[in-house]
């Protein structure tokens, strides 16, 4: 592929030229997304940013990397497999930074942190056990990078954890992976349910009524993606307390409107889309390796499926 002119949405030139060696031959432009005009992407053979520009088309592009790890909003173009573009996404630090997240707020459950932070406040000496990881039984939604990283992170505390996936292909540091359509069984033993996946039509609305309904008092944290979600159902599972406590690091609409239910419950937290903020060396560096590779005809881990969606 003749990559030579790419056209990077946002003023980051000074950040790329650390990462960039001495002798590239590349033409680069750097270009707030607002500002992008129609001249910019037919000049362009590369398009580099976390989202589509105003009037962004493919008819000229060769290649579009995106700085996120979820590729949802360009994969809403048309146009992809007619002008055969490739689309890579970024892999880097986000299985570790998720992980954290996920692991942070289960240790928080279990350590009892708001019981004894509550009875701080009170002056009130009231002990009582906490628990331990090593017996709670987790169930990944997604066994990509990202869901192997949370699930590697709470294998090696000794948990129990199991996957969910479309195709229930047998993944490292999981006891067991299955099948979306067969994950009942699954959902009815575990404590958490821990929710990776990206926005794809056979994972939009895939948490609804039915799927909380096998729900047993089980704690529930989305990482993945807000509209996976059929928040309406979220707020009946935590009613009827087969979902015990939520927490949301995506939501459906971001931000989240203020006359929204979500931020009134005590059962729910609310983080704003922080468990896996690009970190821009990192993207930057990813996008640069992913143009050697593409130039040395090398296999790239990091280029999107379209049926799959990731």
């Amino acid at each position: 592929m003749n990559l030579k002119n790419i056209l990077v949405a946002g003023i980051n030139e000074e950040l790329f030229q650390k990462h960039l060696p001495i002798d590239d031959f590349h033409n680069f432009r750097f270009i707030p997304i607002d500002e992008i005009s129609a001249e910019d992407l037919t000049w362009a053979d590369v398009y580099v940013g976390s989202k589509p520009c105003p009037g962004f088309n493919l008819t000229d592009i060769k290649w579009v990397h995106s700085f996120n790890a979820g590729v949802n909003n360009y994969l809403e173009l048309d146009g992809w497999e007619e002008n055969d573009v490739l689309l890579t996404r970024t892999i880097c630090s986000f299985g570790e930074r998720i992980s954290e997240y996920c692991l942070s707020y289960v240790l928080k459950d279990l350590q009892y942190h708001t019981y004894f932070e509550a009875n701080q406040r009170e002056k009130k000496w009231a002990q009582i056990t906490p628990k331990m990881v090593k017996n709670q039984t987790i169930v990944i939604f997604g066994t990509g990078e990202i869901g192997q990283a949370v699930a590697e992170a709470f294998d090696q505390l000794g948990a129990t954890v199991y996957g969910v996936s479309q195709s229930g292909k047998q993944k490292a540091y999981f006891k067991e992976v299955t099948k979306t359509t067969a994950a009942s069984p699954l959902i009815e033993r575990a404590d958490w349910v821990i929710s990776t996946l990206p926005l794809t039509k056979e994972t939009d609305q895939l948490f609804n009524y039915e799927l909380f309904s096998h729900f047993k008092s089980t704690a529930f944290i989305n990482v993945g993606r807000g509209s996976t979600v059929d928040e309406t159902a979220l707020i009946e599972g935590l009613n009827t307390e087969k979902i015990r406590y939520a927490v949301l690091d995506v939501v459906s609409t971001e931000p989240l409107p203020k006359n929204s239910p979500l931020w009134e419950r005590d059962d729910i937290v609310i983080t704003p889309h922080i468990s896996a903020v690009t970190d821009l060396n990192e993207a930057i560096s990813c996008f640069i390796d992913t143009l050697k590779k593409i130039e040395n005809n090398e296999e790239l881990s990091n280029k999107v499926d379209f049926v799959k969606g990731y």
